[in-house]
């Protein structure tokens, strides 16, 4: 789900009101023997139904979820903050996968889940998902995994129409095998004057990219697995930059800031044809742009070979005062039905095989993307996507690298003065 990022902001300052605002202690007692467990999340999780029903079993448990909507770069600060106070986080606390490596260097701030029965769970999620929660010892299992990233690509079909481009999913996936025949068919649409851009904003199919290229070869993106930064040695990192250059040399973004106010607006006002789509991207986009844009999009496969952004964890907080409680509500949600139930609810695919095989997955169709067979286009790839090694300070310097990106795209650095500034600045993220 992430980088990930999954991260509304139009919901942002809400949302951190909410953070900052609660008690600063996760599980409380109400007085009458009820327990209330508080679980942190970025973005949409889409845990609203699956609650209802654990607390309908559990009368004696409460869940109040904090963060609905909150961007990544908010919710990542407060829960560094947390852990290193020893109090202030959730019971349960959700982790990106991009986060993943820099909270596992101080394991002894969560649960070690396999002294509470997980490793019992272990055929609930692919392999690689698994080890991803373990530490590098395989001693210690620090979270449970939650969704993991397909790509596609997602499109609104009134605008390519209006562009007198196809629009069935089929023959507008053929327009792109590649990201040159992808700027190609850009170059088309910007010719016909809908008003609209081609795609929404350069950093999200900067990260698409770069994604792509380092599970196809190194597999990893700013950090090799020995944890040394190498922005400016891995060449998937340059290979994506380059690519995104290209597209802001052909005038095809909207230049509209990844999850911004004017982001938002921008999906409501129909403002861009294109977005790269992982699986999570369908819950924010039908949020994005409401009720009556149902059926105007559809989706397509992603230009390149596939490629996974985006996937998150579980994990319980040592300094929680209801550990036994909030386990068995994080084994409950990452469950491979609790799993279903967030795809159900806000397209989040699951990271269990069992789930992407049931029937409720495996022929899912969305109606708000025009009945598009989402069960088959993210989850018939799902088990052949290749992990993306993320290093230490993954999230700090993906900011600064996409922040150079962005300047690229505003016309306020040239693209051989962004390529230094990238560098330059995530060596510094990756001191600090």
């Amino acid at each position: 789900m992430r980088v990930s990022p999954r991260r509304r902001l139009a919901a942002a300052a809400l949302a951190l009101g909410m953070l900052t605002g609660v008690a600063a202690c996760g599980g409380t007692d109400s007085g009458d023997g009820q327990i209330t467990l508080t679980v942190d999340v970025f973005s949409q999780f889409g845990y609203a139904e699956l609650y209802k029903e654990y607390m309908a079993s559990h009368p004696n448990i409460k869940i109040v979820e904090r963060g609905t909507g909150t961007n990544l770069d908010d919710y990542s600060p407060k829960l560094t903050q947390w852990l290193a106070a020893g109090s202030g986080a959730g019971d349960i606390v959700a982790i990106e996968e991009g986060l993943l490596v820099e909270y596992k260097a101080n394991p002894g701030n969560f649960v070690n889940l396999l002294d509470h029965g997980a490793g019992d769970l272990k055929a609930n999620f692919m392999d690689w998902k698994w080890n991803q929660g373990l530490t590098p010892d395989g001693k210690r299992l620090i979270g449970l995994g939650t969704d993991v990233g397909g790509m596609a690509m997602c499109y609104r079909k009134d605008l390519f129409a209006k562009a007198n481009l196809p629009t069935d999913r089929a023959a507008v996936s053929k327009l792109w095998p590649t990201w040159d025949d992808y700027i190609t068919t850009g170059r088309k649409f910007a010719a016909a004057n809908t008003g609209a851009s081609f795609l929404d904003a350069a950093t999200n199919t900067f990260n698409t990219i770069l994604l792509q290229n380092a599970g196809a070869g190194t597999g990893y993106s700013y950090y090799d697995t020995a944890g040394n930064l190498v922005v400016d040695a891995n060449p998937a990192v340059r290979q994506a930059y380059d690519t995104t250059v290209k597209i802001i040399d052909n005038k095809l973004t909207g230049k509209f800031g990844s999850w911004s106010d004017e982001w938002v607006s921008a999906f409501k006002q129909a403002k861009f044809a294109t977005i790269a789509c992982p699986a999570w991207m369908t819950g924010v986009i039908e949020g994005n742009a409401g009720p009556e844009a149902k059926g105007k999009w559809d989706i397509a496969t992603v230009p390149g070979n596939g490629g996974n952004w985006g996937g998150s964890f579980l994990a319980v907080p040592k300094q929680g005062k209801h550990q036994k409680e909030a386990i068995e509500l994080a084994k409950f949600l990452t469950s491979p039905q609790g799993q279903i139930g967030a795809f159900k609810s806000k397209g989040a695919l699951p990271s269990s095989p069992q789930a992407l095989d049931d029937p409720a997955v495996k022929d899912a169709k969305n109606a708000y993307f025009s009945d598009a067979p989402v069960g088959e286009i993210f989850g018939s790839g799902a088990r052949n996507l290749r992990p993306v090694y993320m290093g230490p300070k993954n999230q700090a310097v993906r900011t600064e690298v996409e922040n150079a990106v962005r300047t690229v795209e505003l016309g306020q650095r040239s693209p051989a003065d962004g390529w230094t500034d990238a560098v330059t600045k995530a060596k510094s993220a990756a001191q600090k």
